[in-house]
């Protein structure tokens, strides 16, 4: 596992930090416009799931790209913030929020001792940040009034939505990051 951070690794932190954060804050206001749509049929609720994965997508991008224990809290909790800075609707919560989601991504990847980032390592990241975010819901957001057979549906939800904005285009970019070889210097770590 290499642990040293260099210049290049914060410089591209921060970078997918402001870019997620500003992401984050236009996403809102497509999450209002589904849950608006959603609430006269009865399925607000599924709102928050089906938008959340591209809300997750800073820290398994932090942690995947840059391979680096923390990568993954320290780019979700940043993009929080960076959302929050841009008048975010739900205000100090999306720094508390980052945190949540970004410590979700970090178990995924934690499991497999910072030693494989393959599509095995980043799947776990999206199941346990999914558990995660979904057990502070039960809490934060009220799902634990809610029926089995709907918590049910809503996990499927937003695993899917995880899966495929944290899981899928996270590991599609990678891919044309390592190409570039701008982080070059990570290439050694990598387990296929």
């Amino acid at each position: 596992m290499h642990t040293k951070w260099s210049l290049l690794d914060f410089i591209f932190l921060a970078l997918i930090s402001i870019f997620f954060g500003f992401i984050f804050w236009i996403w809102a206001f497509a999450y209002n416009a589904i849950a608006a749509v959603l609430t006269p049929l009865g399925l607000s609720p599924f709102a928050n799931d089906a938008t959340l994965g591209p809300w997750l997508m800073a820290g398994p991008m932090a942690g995947y790209i840059l391979r680096r224990p923390g990568a993954s809290i320290i780019g979700e909790t940043l993009a929080g913030i960076v959302e929050m800075v841009f008048g975010s609707q739900w205000g100090i919560m999306d720094i508390v929020a980052g945190a949540i989601q970004g410590f979700g991504t970090e178990i995924g990847f934690a499991a497999f001792g910072y030693r494989r980032w393959n599509k095995s390592s980043l799947s776990l990241s999206v199941l346990t940040s999914t558990i995660v975010t979904f057990i502070w819901d039960l809490f934060r957001n009220g799902y634990s009034h809610y029926t089995l057979l709907l918590l049910i549906a809503l996990f499927i939800t937003r695993l899917i939505s995880v899966a495929v904005f944290s899981g899928v285009i996270v590991y599609f970019t990678e891919k044309l990051i390592s190409k570039s070889a701008i982080l070059s210097n990570n290439k050694s770590e990598v387990v296929k």
